[in-house]
């Protein structure tokens, strides 16, 4: 039975800004008599990212409601993962990482709904910014990057040792961009990943929400912050609530099995905000040349056709090496080996639809 509100946070940020690498950072941090819960959403269809965070810790239970935007995904699907998901691991604290494509407003909506009042206890939503790309116009132009800032009450300025001496008027730059939004009362942290969390960091992880949200009139919400908003479709604009037609720890969301073809492969796409997805999953008794992975890789990271309009590769991959994690964003490429896996999987975002066939035989061709 819960005896009192959880803590929850919402992670936001742009695709590739270390959103997941920040949350393995706080799952570090987690005292050991606690249990913590992990909501991933992502726009990709077949879910990667429970499987870079690689947790084999007994008090850290994660699920994942694949398939595009909060702003689609915030209704009943979501819901349900978040009642599940209590109901089996009963946190002290919740972590929830939308996509860096959807819309966070509509997240806080769900968690702010009534029947949510006594059970979660929003806390600082936190926006995560790669201060490079503040004079990106497809970043800072974007409708979901400024609504990203809008609703945040901490900001943080990731992966600044790779700022080089040019960069050292980014922040200032970044404190240049919030005033635009008029968000000159949020606070900025600089982060990476190389160094441990700033203790300010975890002070504003305890704090309660700020940021508030009213309804617009057509359903959507308006950030309380000046003349610049956004809203968003709702899922809530015909009559009453479809979320209360379920019990608040419905069992009701069945997983449904992957049905691998006869190649032992199962393969999704998916398409909005502009961005195209296609993700594979392949049968756990399939191994991957490590080495022919990597050139498949490194050919479609690079390449003109492709490497122009790739978004994101991400994969969690059973190799002839071991299981590795590859994640590849705007030219930067990690790989790390991971402890274990259900099975590989692999998925790529981009700008423009590509040639999905073709990829695939490609990266049939990787195995052993």
């Amino acid at each position: 039975m819960i005896i009192k509100a959880i803590p929850t946070n919402i992670i936001t940020g742009f695709l590739g800004v270390g959103k997941t690498s920040l949350i393995k950072q706080l799952l570090a941090t987690k005292p050991a008599d606690e249990t913590w819960a992990v909501l991933v959403n992502e726009f990709g269809e077949v879910g990667i990212d429970a499987g870079l965070l690689n947790s084999s810790d007994n008090g850290i239970q994660i699920r994942e409601v694949a398939g595009g935007c909060m702003c689609c995904a915030a209704g009943v699907p979501t819901q349900v993962a978040i009642n599940q998901l209590i109901a089996k691991a009963n946190p002290d604290r919740l972590l929830i990482e939308p996509t860096g494509l959807g819309h966070p407003n509509e997240i806080i909506k769900v968690l702010s709904a009534p029947h949510y009042q006594n059970v979660i206890s929003l806390r600082s939503t936190l926006c995560l910014v790669d201060a490079r790309k503040i004079h990106d116009p497809r970043y800072r132009e974007h409708a979901n990057f400024i609504q990203q800032l809008q609703v945040a009450d901490v900001i943080i300025a990731t992966k600044s040792d790779l700022y080089d001496a040019e960069n050292t008027k980014l922040l200032y730059e970044l404190q240049t961009y919030l005033s635009h939004i008029e968000r000159t009362d949020i606070p900025v942290v600089s982060h990476t990943n190389q160094q441990p969390l700033p203790s300010a960091l975890l002070d504003y992880l305890n704090q309660p929400r700020r940021v508030s949200l009213n309804i617009s009139s057509n359903g959507g919400i308006v950030p309380k912050l000046g003349n610049l908003t956004t809203t968003a479709p709702s899922l809530f604009r015909t009559g009453g609530s479809r979320l209360s037609e379920l019990s608040l720890f419905a069992e009701g969301a069945i997983e449904v099995a992957l049905e691998f073809d006869a190649r032992g492969i199962v393969r999704k796409q998916n398409q909005g905000e502009g961005c195209f997805s296609c993700g594979w999953v392949f049968d756990p008794r399939q191994e991957f040349d490590f080495d022919k992975l990597m050139a498949f890789i490194q050919r479609h990271t690079q390449s003109s056709d492709v490497g122009q309009v790739l978004l994101r590769l991400k994969a969690v991959m059973i190799t002839s090496e071991g299981i590795a994690g590859f994640n590849w964003i705007d030219h930067e490429f990690t790989v790390v080996e991971l402890d274990d896996s259900l099975d590989s999987r692999l998925e790529m975002i981009t700008v423009d639809e590509v040639n999905w066939d073709e990829i695939e035989q490609q990266l049939l061709a990787c195995l052993c």
